[in-house]
């Protein structure tokens, strides 16, 4: 699976050169890879409801050419793996007109209980694993 959406870049997203400073591309990662999950059919706030928790092992971002005030910029996420303990994700961030690439990263998370200990996603919440499966393998299949 591939989710894709569009993003307006806000004024106190930038700099004084009127350019994305290089943080915001994290939380565009995020803001991505919260709807990228959303989509595959369960929420964040659903799967912490059954006790899952999954927290940022690493982040990358590989900055190309900067986003600017007021450009709408297309931000994309995909699933390239999963374990037992975690899974990983790759982003893109480009001009939604032009597709010029403006950065790329990826993003590493586990799955831990509440207290943050790890566990077996597969054992310790089987919906959740079947969805994040599902999600995998379509992103495998692009």
């Amino acid at each position: 699976m591939h989710h894709e959406m569009t993003y307006r870049v806000q004024y106190y997203e930038t700099d004084t050169m009127g350019i994305v400073h290089h943080s915001n591309y994290i939380r565009y990662f995020e803001t991505v890879r919260t709807e990228f999950i959303r989509a595959a059919g369960l929420p964040y706030d659903k799967i912490e409801e059954m006790g899952v928790y999954i927290p940022v092992l690493s982040v990358k971002a590989e900055y190309k050419v900067p986003a600017v005030y007021d450009e709408v910029i297309s931000l994309s996420c995909r699933m390239t793996k999963l374990s037992h303990a975690s899974f990983e994700l790759e982003y893109e961030v480009k001009n939604a007109e032009t597709g010029q690439l403006h950065a790329k990263g990826w993003s590493r998370h586990g799955f831990t209980d509440k207290s943050f200990k790890p566990i077996v996603i597969k054992k310790a919440a089987p919906e959740v694993y079947e969805v994040f499966s599902r999600t995998n393998e379509e992103s495998r299949e692009k």
